[in-house]
This record gives structure tokens, sequence and C-alpha cells, in this order.
């Protein structure tokens, strides 16, 4: 069975949320590759919902 629409709100939600506090690091850590990695990767998630 499929998530409903209140569900995909609070998922998008969560990953914006998450996506918002990665980048602070990200911003300060250049450096560190795997957290570029994982922000690219939320904000492809976040773009495709």
């Amino acid at each position: 069975m499929g998530m409903s629409k209140k569900d995909l709100a609070r998922k998008k939600s969560n990953l914006k949320r998450k996506l918002e506090e990665l980048e602070k690091k990200a911003k300060y850590d250049v450096i560190n590759k795997e957290l570029q990695k994982e922000v690219a990767e939320l904000r492809k998630q976040v773009e495709e919902m």
C-alpha cells in the first residue's frame, strides 16, 4: 500500500529539514566529500518529490 498525502508531505518536510542541517555543516567543512555527496543526494530526493 502506498503512502498517504500526509505521509508524503511529512517525509518531504523531514528531508528538507535534514538537507538544511547538512548544508550548514557542509558550508563549514568543504573538504568532506562524503558530506557533499549526501547533500547532493538529499537535494535530488527533495526535487523528485
